[in-house]
């Protein structure tokens, strides 16, 4: 292994810079909970097993020169826009739940998301965890480091990213688009249900002022909230399958846009 490693070492190292600047990016493994070893045994045992599927020649740049140190800026550029578009993915999850926090009561309540290293409103990172253990379920790290990174080299390096930054600028402007869109549907059942509510607790409220309604409006919104995560989990769970493969299909295309010859 480490006479292989030593024969190939500029490729080597180019691939390994690309998965580790990925790694660092990527949601779950970027966390300080996985240590940086890991992190690096990783990235070199998955450069390992992609070096013999990968030509040098595509690069066709001298590993003694500067050429080369730009070369290894633009992979770890080409792991972090990899990373940053899974990211974008839980991002959604996690925006779907401070969508409907504060309507059911639950603004104060912040807490240290330990996967995305902010703070993160209860409901949000009760969301996300549920997406990081679907994506877990579907296959989602195997897709993406076997499937995902293996063509990603067969398809584009960093020049050829250069040549079709057009391309990426669309494709990353998309997925921000799908990304709010995705949390709008995920919270627009939940939110529309604790508008109503609030709106009856008002006007009944204001027809029986003698029951004072508006103090007992937080737990019952609560209430409601709960058993609708309750009776909507099923259908949030298919939702959330179906937005990883729909993701994992536009990065696809993007690699057949760059590569006809590219399949994931």
């Amino acid at each position: 292994m480490l006479d292989q490693i030593a024969a190939h070492a500029p490729l080597y190292f180019l691939i390994a810079v690309r998965i580790f600047a990925m790694i660092l990016t990527v949601p779950l493994l970027s966390t300080n909970a996985v240590s940086r070893v890991a992190k690096i045994a990783l990235a070199g045992y998955t450069a390992y097993l992609i070096m013999p599927h990968v030509s040098y020649t595509s690069w066709n740049v001298d590993p003694y020169s500067f050429d080369y140190l730009l070369l290894i800026i633009g992979e770890g550029l080409i792991g972090i826009i990899t990373g940053f578009y899974v990211s974008m993915l839980f991002a959604a999850f996690s925006s779907a739940g401070q969508f409907f926090t504060y309507q059911m009561g639950f603004g104060a309540s912040e807490v240290y998301d330990t996967l995305s290293q902010v703070e993160n409103p209860l409901m949000g990172q009760y969301l996300n965890l549920i997406a990081m253990l679907l994506f877990l379920k579907v296959g989602g790290f195997q897709k993406l480091f076997v499937s995902g990174v293996s063509h990603s080299f067969e398809s584009f390096n960093c020049f050829i990213m250069l040549s079709t930054k057009d391309t990426f600028i669309k494709f990353l402007l998309s997925g921000l688009s799908k990304l709010f869109f995705d949390a709008m549907m995920i919270a627009l059942p939940i939110i529309g249900t604790l508008f109503l509510i609030s709106v009856s607790t008002g006007l009944l409220s204001k027809a029986a002022p003698q029951m004072n309604l508006l103090s007992e409006g937080l737990p019952i919104t609560i209430l409601c909230a709960f058993f609708l995560l309750t009776a909507l989990l099923p259908t949030m769970c298919d939702y959330f399958e179906r937005c990883f493969t729909a993701a994992f299909v536009r990065l696809e295309d993007l690699f057949a846009a760059i590569s006809p010859q590219a399949v994931m």
